[in-house]
């Protein structure tokens, strides 16, 4: 059982105030929570409410040294047990998941602000589901014999890399966190996570529950900001890989120090996702597909948004209005709520950084922006960082509201004729994360799938990120790929090649 110092409850919680006071002002690090080096902490705050509801520790380079000494030797005892036997381990870790992911779903909307129904629950499982599919996969870390020489026995074997420092961001934290850290564990390596500060607390409950069974050390979690905190776990010479997801000028940062120390890097750094809708798709499904696609329950903060949307001129009009329609009959509310679709955006800085984009929008010649949904009225949330979403027309291919990523409920309609034009308007940006289609003529679809400059590509559907499907984006969206076999194999073990002269 996990050493603390402090209480939180074994069983489940229902009650995600009381656990986030419980976890308030620690790291844990080889199996203990503790406070930072300097004693310092910094609030965490309910963005429904604008009440701080914990504090979290705030970690220095100290804090970091100490993790990752903490790591590196429990990684020395991990790598030695039989693979099999480590993703054993990862999936009894699944199983403790799921029966805390009510909890879990509880305690990151509470701090993120994502509704509980439509999003954090949802998150919270397809967590449990992610270190399920990669704890059958201790077996499948296999090495091949290579025909060298009749006298040469030749073969390769996959080894971990060591310690793992992973750095994550606060719109899907315990998604993401996961999609790192279980192919890492189950390769034989030990992992340092980095908490985004807006979002630490479900993820330390997560580290915390996993030290359950892992053994100490294999697990550690820090809070603070990235200077502090990020930066030292990338520069650390200890740390022989880094994981990634965050914004693009970050992510050039954190793969400038990389390549200073010539490790193995995964970046996963946003997008601007299109999605292309021909007259012929099933309408009623492809307008559904939108709402969901927009991830508009997650105020818009996803990287595969669909925040580019290019309908087939016969439909536009028509198309428009029912995502008005549908957008409209949302409930913004209590992210708490479980009559409540849509929450809030993460905090005051991103929340002024998407209502500039939607005033350079509305001020622009020739666009509408209609404005969905309602703003909340219980009184209690009259602090809350509530935005109604927002469906641009009328803007033109060199807005900034077409070229960047907004990471906001903000999405954009235009009317394509040509499917042609469209491909390439929609490959004429910087990202490569994600792209749909929609449409009931295959042979055009499968066409302009292969020639969308985009790592994950659906049609007819936008499912968020699955374990086993291979997810990483192309250009600035991002190097290296996460959720599958692959992802394992080549992101977080070196292939060594061994020979033996026989005669």
């Amino acid at each position: 059982m996990l050493d603390t110092p402090r209480h939180t409850p074994d069983a489940p919680s229902a009650d995600p105030f009381a656990l986030a006071t419980a976890l308030s002002g620690v790291h844990l690090i080889g199996g203990q929570f503790v406070p930072s080096r300097s004693g310092k902490t910094f609030p965490v705050v309910n963005p429904a409410t604008g009440a701080e509801v914990a504090t979290a520790a705030l970690g220095d380079a100290a804090d970091v040294d100490a993790a990752v000494q903490n790591a590196a030797v429990a990684q020395k005892l991990w790598a030695k047990v039989p693979a099999r036997k480590r993703g054993a381990l990862v999936y009894q870790c699944a199983a403790l998941l799921k029966a805390h992911a009510d909890e879990l779903g509880r305690l990151i909307a509470l701090e993120t602000g994502k509704a509980l129904r439509t999003e954090s629950r949802v998150e919270a499982n397809v967590v449990a589901d992610i270190f399920e599919f990669f704890g059958g996969l201790g077996g499948e870390l296999k090495g091949e014999s290579v025909p060298f020489a009749p006298d040469v026995l030749s073969v390769t074997v996959r080894e971990p890399l060591g310690v793992v420092g992973a750095i994550i961001p606060w719109n899907v934290p315990m998604l993401l966190m996961a999609l790192k850290i279980a192919p890492a564990l189950v390769a034989g390596n030990a992992v340092v996570v980095k908490s985004a500060e807006e979002a630490p607390l479900a993820v330390l409950r997560i580290c915390e529950l996993l030290n359950r069974i892992l053994p100490h050390g294999v697990f550690n979690m820090l809070s603070g900001f990235g200077p502090d905190c990020g930066a030292p776990l990338v520069e650390h010479p200890l740390v022989r890989k880094v994981t990634f997801t965050g914004s693009v000028e970050t992510g050039k940062i954190v793969a400038r120090t990389a390549a200073e120390k010539l490790i193995p890097l995964t970046l996963e750094l946003g997008g601007k996702s299109p999605m292309i809708v021909f007259a012929d798709c099933n309408f009623d499904k492809t307008v559904a597909g939108a709402i969901t696609s927009m991830r508009f329950t997650r105020q818009g903060q996803s990287c595969t948004a669909a925040s580019r949307i290019y309908v087939e001129r016969p439909i536009f009009d028509r198309f428009v209005a029912a995502m008005k329609q549908a957008v409209d009959a949302m409930v913004m509310g209590d992210p708490l709520d479980e009559k409540t679709d849509i929450g809030t955006i993460v905090s005051p800085g991103q929340m002024e950084k998407v209502r500039a984009y939607i005033a350079e929008g509305t001020a622009t010649p020739g666009a509408t922006a209609l404005t969905c949904s309602a703003m909340p009225t219980d009184p209690a949330l009259k602090k809350g960082l509530f935005i109604q979403p927002v469906i641009f027309t009328g803007l033109t291919a060199e807005s900034r509201l077409v070229r960047e990523e907004i990471f906001g409920p903000v999405t954009v309609v235009q009317p394509f004729d040509d499917a042609e034009i469209v491909l390439a308007e929609a490959n004429d940006s910087e990202y490569g994360l994600a792209a749909s289609l929609w449409t009931n003529n295959l042979k055009i679809g499968l066409d302009l799938a292969h020639r969308l400059e985009a790592g994950l590509v659906q049609i007819n559907q936008n499912l968020v990120v699955q374990a086993n499907l291979s997810y990483g984006g192309v250009k600035s969206s991002g190097l290296g790929k996460e959720a599958s076999l692959e992802a394992m194999l080549e992101h977080f073990t070196h292939k060594k090649t061994i020979m033996v002269n026989m005669s």
